[in-house]
């Protein structure tokens, strides 16, 4: 699934469309009308977490800047934030992005608060200017393209396609920017709440409340950085060791974005490794809350050791 660094890098590839009028369009969507898409012009791209929202007006509207949230417009720039109640680890995350895309739909796509939300599930992607073209034969041997979901044809003559991915109309972004770890505006405080709850921190890594934008591969990557067994929960960690995996979080995340940026590749120490980099067998489980969703996970049982509780017992360790 893409992560926050990969949607940054998305939103940065729409932007420069921004401006422009939409001449053609095209595409195999069927979630929403691709021909309302056409004569408008794109007014915004913004990024939350794992989601891209694209502005769209009239092309006789004038181009200016979006509205924000007043109430996170408020807290930044108090530098404070609502007082949030840490919650059990969410069972299924996925539903909740999948209860945002029930966003309210502007009555007429183009006019006053038309954003078109983007989530790019697990394979999905943004091409500027180019198709993504077969690297490999199917399973009935053919070298078939992959085919865009939407394709959209501006009036300069560049364009831009959406592979694999979910589109749905909404009056205006579903978004805390607090908890965008690659926010400006994140909260560590509250960020660090939640790592201190008697769960996991592998579960809570992944709470899109506390989290948005980190996903599986960061989860992994820094779980081995800082030196933290998977399964260890918050509550036994030392307040220095949360605020060391809160920064291995946010310098990952960052340092992931400007290797994209700079079309390079990221070296994982951990994630799908046989071993770390130390010549440690690396184990791998599949660990997520009771009754909810499991996701892989590779940690090395030396440099990661389980933590004790408060018992004496070792944390378990479960597949």
């Amino acid at each position: 699934m893409p992560e926050g660094p990969s949607v940054r890098k998305f939103q940065l590839l729409a932007s420069r469309f921004v401006g422009q009028v939409v001449a053609k369009v095209g595409g195999s969507t069927r979630k929403i009308n691709v021909d309302d898409l056409k004569s408008l012009r794109l007014q915004d791209a913004q990024v939350h977490g794992k989601n891209l929202f694209l502005a769209f007006v009239a092309a006789g509207c004038p181009l200016g800047p979006s509205t924000d949230n007043p109430v996170l417009q408020g807290e930044a720039a108090s530098g404070t934030s609502s007082p949030a109640q840490v919650c059990a680890p969410q069972t299924h995350p996925e539903e909740e992005e999948l209860q945002e895309l029930q966003c309210s739909r502007p009555d007429v796509p183009g006019g006053p608060g038309s954003w078109l939300r983007v989530h790019f599930g697990l394979f999905g992607s943004i091409r500027a200017n180019e198709f993504s073209r077969a690297s490999q034969a199917n399973k009935r041997g053919d070298w078939k393209d992959p085919t865009p979901r939407l394709v959209l044809h501006f009036e300069s003559g560049g364009f831009l396609v959406f592979y694999n991915c979910r589109m749905q109309w909404c009056s205006s972004p579903v978004a805390d920017p607090t908890s965008d770890i690659l926010s400006a505006e994140f909260h560590r405080g509250r960020a660090l709440d939640a790592l201190r709850a008697p769960h996991p921190v592998c579960y809570t890594l992944l709470d899109q409340r506390y989290f948005s934008g980190l996903g599986n591969i960061i989860k992994n990557e820094i779980l081995y950085l800082a030196k933290i067994h998977p399964l260890t929960q918050g509550s036994l960690l030392a307040p220095s060791d949360l605020e060391h995996l809160l920064d291995c979080a946010i310098q990952f995340s960052s340092d992931w974005l400007q290797s994209k940026l700079r079309d390079e590749g990221l070296h994982f120490q951990i994630y799908q490794k046989e071993q770390c980099p130390l010549g440690h067998a690396v184990m791998k489980g599949t660990f997520g809350p009771s009754g909810g969703y499991k996701r892989l996970t590779w940690w090395c049982p030396q440099c990661q050791p389980a933590v004790l509780s408060g018992a004496g017992e070792p944390t378990p360790v479960t597949e």
